[in-house]
């Protein structure tokens, strides 16, 4: 399968390295549960299998690749502490990983995250940085914090230690739901939906692996269409967690082992969401509902299927719902 992706630069990464992933993270990262819902079934047509990574350590999948990637680090790394640009989980999740290892943690955030996640990385711990909304300024701002702190920078999903730990989640999925015909992941900057691809299509090759994004930040769909990357519109979407574009490291995997992206509308996330909160009776955040949005709108695609759902993550502002 190769050299593992501590040490082989741009290798490409592989179930090997997955599985070591979850080896290193097994004592940290929580093995989430996978729930049903009879009438949920009903309404697409499928048996689906919800992975809740709303249940994970922050609330989120993020933790899995950010502790896979802290614990690699050296001493003298995380001594200087860690850094990222996020909307919110992935903060969390780093600055949660680092105090494993009592190091610091500085996230620079959009000035639109959510009142809850900012909170949650200050809560962890970590010192949060504003920045605008659009990516570049995510960039130049962690740039210039690097430049001040001589910290290391943890990519929120471009960096193959956090691909790997990402998809540890359908790693576990496959072994908790048995055979799927079908998992469908939401994708932002890729992290998730590469790492997923890599773990079920070498583990389970017959089964096909989708990604979900909102029309409004469809930078994936359009990127496979043109077979090169494309920047994230400047689209407004409640799904905070996906306004990133996809990256060098995460596009390759996505183009070459994902079957295809659903785009889905805001309405439609809203009451995949809505759904979700009624009839399985959890908490997720707009971004983990637009997979089962995708599902809704594809139903005649996936109609008689076993099909894996990742929920992402449950971090959602509750004095800001969306149907109210």
């Amino acid at each position: 399968m190769g050299r593992s992706v501590e040490t082989a630069g741009e290798t490409p990464l592989s179930l090997d390295d997955i599985r070591r992933a979850a080896e290193r993270i097994a004592p940290y990262a929580k093995r989430t549960p996978v729930l049903r819902s009879s009438s949920i079934d009903e309404i697409t047509g499928a048996s689906l299998f919800f992975k809740c990574e709303n249940f994970q350590t922050v609330g989120a999948f993020k933790f899995r690749g950010a502790v896979n990637t802290v614990m690699s680090l050296s001493a003298d790394e995380i001594s200087r502490g860690v850094a990222t640009h996020s909307s919110g989980n992935h903060g969390a999740a780093l600055t949660r990983a680092a105090a494993l290892r009592n190091g610091r943690a500085w996230v620079v955030m959009p000035e639109n995250s959510s009142a809850a996640k900012r909170a949650a990385v200050r809560q962890y711990g970590g010192e949060v940085i504003s920045c605008g909304t659009d990516q570049r300024s995510r960039e130049e701002t962690l740039a210039r914090l690097v430049a001040e702190k001589n910290c290391v920078v943890i990519p929120p999903f471009d960096d193959y230690r956090v691909i790997a730990g990402q998809g540890t989640a359908a790693l576990e999925l496959l072994d908790q739901a048995g055979p799927l015909d079908a998992v469908v992941a939401p994708v932002g900057g890729g992290g998730l939906l590469s790492g997923s691809a890599v773990a079920v299509s070498e583990s389970a090759p017959e089964t096909r692996v989708f990604g979900a994004e909102p029309s409004a930040v469809d930078d994936a769909f359009r990127s496979l269409e043109a077979g090169r990357i494309l920047p994230v519109a400047n689209g407004e979407t409640i799904a905070d967690g996906l306004r990133t574009t996809v990256g060098a490291l995460t596009f390759p995997i996505i183009r070459e082992r994902v079957a295809g992206i659903v785009c889905v509308e805001e309405t439609e996330i809203v009451a995949a969401m809505r759904l979700i909160w009624e009839r399985m009776k959890i908490l997720i955040e707009p971004s983990a509902a637009v997979p089962l949005a995708a599902l809704i709108r594809r139903r005649e695609a996936f109609r008689g299927l076993r099909v894996g759902v990742i929920l992402s993550g449950g971090n959602v502002d509750l004095e800001a719902l969306p149907w109210t």
